[in-house]
């Protein structure tokens, strides 16, 4: 290991030599270099000295990389890992452009203007959803700049990587919901917690309604079952205890828990100083509800021709934060900039609560004909409408059949995503799909009167994965 360090110190001399500057001791040294990155990180340099510093010990990285090429894993973490230090908050902070690549405005009407520009550049294919492939002006995204959700740090694929490896160890799990048999019925429970619309609360101040976004995760997850939630349980972690934001964020939870009909049965309050910056928490829950072993929904029946029911979103729910605060960064807009087309703000837009389907879905369930039930969450229709099928089937989307909300229009426009990359990460306006026979697809759609928004998005075909047409 010494042997390893006085190569790397050498590579490090050297580099620093040849720019004329004493090199530091702490560079020699990867894990004092990994400590002071994140502290430098996390402590924002106050003078002119202190940033020149850092900027030279960025680019003396950078070269550094070229010279440790023998060295892929330590020559990746030196290239993705640091980067010169931006004071900016992360939702005011506005992405270079790259080269002759469009550069978003402060404001929606002159990015459409920008986007107008691109005419010339060769169009996409038109898939599922027109009005969201092609901008304002009818052209395609630029692809170059095109964001993706493992851009913004989120890797899907090792996601269900993960979900395999674990199955090996715990057979039996990958449905929406755990299933644990008790006499005629079966225990169905629930995981989940909100991901990074959280930083969008702390931004906005809104912590009124994030708890309903946790209990909602959890049991429109059990609910694909057909299980009726019975209780909820929240994990709430902080630094330092505020008793009146943790008030409001446990009233969110309490409003969440009567909209599906269960008991908020307990929880855990963790105050851990230094773990969390101060004013942000944490939260995780856990629902646990109950059906009847012959009342399981399953997707077991599901056949060619069954139809695709889906019902509307408030707008993002609770997934594919991490890339919507990656375009809103790149967007140049604030949280506090109005919603383009819309009379609300972009704050208000994508805080909204998620949907809470449990009494609408069992209302459905009672009356026959459902087969299957899809919570479109992370993955989107692309990863969570297959969940359902039994193996050889797939599902059509109806192209148009639903009018996209103009958050996640905005959204696409601004960071310059493709559609498949929007249906694998958003649910696009449909926050439940569930799968029925024709016959009670009729009853469904005609029954509403005002109740609920419910649209006819597609059907049951052979041949797995999701198609649109």
């Amino acid at each position: 290991m010494s042997a390893v360090r006085k190569v790397r110190g050498d590579v490090a001399a050297r580099a620093w030599k040849e720019r004329g500057k004493k090199p530091p001791f702490l560079l020699f040294n990867p894990r004092s270099l990994l400590l002071f990155h994140r502290r430098r990180r996390l402590r924002p340099c106050r003078g002119q000295a202190l940033q020149t510093l850092h900027l030279d010990i960025f680019d003396f990285l950078v070269s550094m990389t070229s010279s440790l090429r023998a060295n892929t894993e330590l020559s990746q973490c030196f290239a993705s890992s640091v980067r010169p230090y931006d004071q900016k908050a992360y939702v005011t902070q506005q992405y270079p452009c790259k080269g002759t690549k469009n550069c978003f405005s402060k404001r929606f009407s002159l990015l459409r203007m920008a986007a107008g520009k691109v005419a010339a550049r060769r169009t996409r294919n038109t898939s599922l959803i027109s009005s969201m492939s092609k901008n304002n002006y009818g052209e395609s995204a630029d692809m170059a700049d095109s964001l993706t959700y493992k851009d913004a740090g989120v890797d899907i694929d090792a996601g269900s990587e993960l979900v395999k490896r674990i199955a090996k160890m715990a057979p039996g799990i990958g449905g929406f919901g755990g299933l644990f048999p008790l006499g005629d019925s079966y225990l169905v429970a629930g995981t989940d917690g909100v991901g990074t619309k959280l930083k969008l609360a702390f931004e906005t101040g809104i912590h009124e309604t994030i708890g309903i976004d946790l209990v909602a995760m959890s049991v429109n997850d059990i609910v694909t079952s057909g299980a009726k939630p019975l209780f909820f349980l929240d994990y709430f972690a902080t630094s330092h205890l505020d008793v009146d934001l943790a008030e409001k964020v446990i009233k969110g939870i309490v409003d969440g828990c009567q909209q599906s009909d269960c008991v908020l049965l307990g929880g855990e309050t963790a105050e851990m100083p230094d773990f969390y910056a101060d004013g942000e928490y944490d939260l995780s829950g856990f629902a646990v509800g109950v059906v009847k072993k012959d009342s399981v929904i399953d997707g077991k029946n599901i056949v060619p021709g069954d139809v695709l029911i889906g019902l509307l979103s408030s707008g993002v729910h609770s997934n594919g934060f991490s890339l919507v605060r990656r375009v809103l960064s790149r967007s140049g807009l604030s949280l506090k900039d109005q919603l383009p087309g819309e009379a609300i703000t972009l704050g208000e837009a994508l805080m909204a609560p998620t949907v809470i389907y449990v009494k609408q879905v069992l209302d459905f369930i009672s009356k026959g004909g459902v087969k299957g039930i899809a919570h479109i969450t992370g993955g989107g229709f692309t990863d969570n409408i297959p969940r359902v099928f039994p193996k050889g089937l797939g599902a059509v989307i109806y192209k148009d059949s639903w009018e996209v909300p103009s958050v996640f229009k905005w959204i696409q426009e601004a960071g310059q995503i493709e559609d498949a990359e929007m249906r694998r990460t958003f649910n696009m306006g449909i926050g439940m799909v569930l799968v029925v026979s024709p016959e009670a697809s009729l009853r469904i759609l005609g029954d509403g009167n005002g109740a609920y928004t419910a649209y006819k998005i597609g059907e049951v075909a052979v041949g797995e994965g999701v198609r649109y047409g």
